[in-house]
């Protein structure tokens, strides 16, 4: 007697397969790989440089005002000083903000280094 045929699982649809990024030039670590690395390394660097410095203009120069505008440490808003208010309270919304700008930005970037790759021809490149 002849054995059953083997069980095949079934668990779905069958999925499409996401095509393979041309990443051949970076894998081997040929030159125009390590132009295409550092021109998305640099890239996030400046994004990472611009935002900290919307960071210390906004946030680090509160302190600076403060001391600069003395009237505003005797403010009071619902009961409490305007400095508090500023520095426990508004400063945490802009900073959740800013968060959000620079994943969305450095996402974007990495989106636009991975259509750059869709794009090479691995075969046409330069070495």
């Amino acid at each position: 007697m002849s054995e059953p045929p083997a069980r095949v699982r079934v668990t779905g649809p069958p999925r499409r397969r996401t095509p393979l990024r041309r990443t051949a030039d970076i894998d081997a670590e040929t030159r125009l790989g390590e132009v295409y690395l550092g021109s998305l390394l640099r890239e996030q660097l400046w994004l990472a440089l611009r935002v900290l410095a919307v960071l210390v203009a906004m946030i680090g120069m509160l302190p600076l005002l403060f001391h600069l505008a003395p009237g505003l440490a005797a403010v009071e808003v619902l009961g409490l000083p305007v400095a508090w208010l500023v520095l426990g309270v508004l400063v945490y919304p802009f900073l959740a903000v800013l968060g959000m700008v620079y994943v969305r930005r450095a996402e974007a970037n990495e989106r636009d280094f991975a259509d750059l790759m869709d794009e090479v021809d691995p075969g046409t490149a330069p070495r």
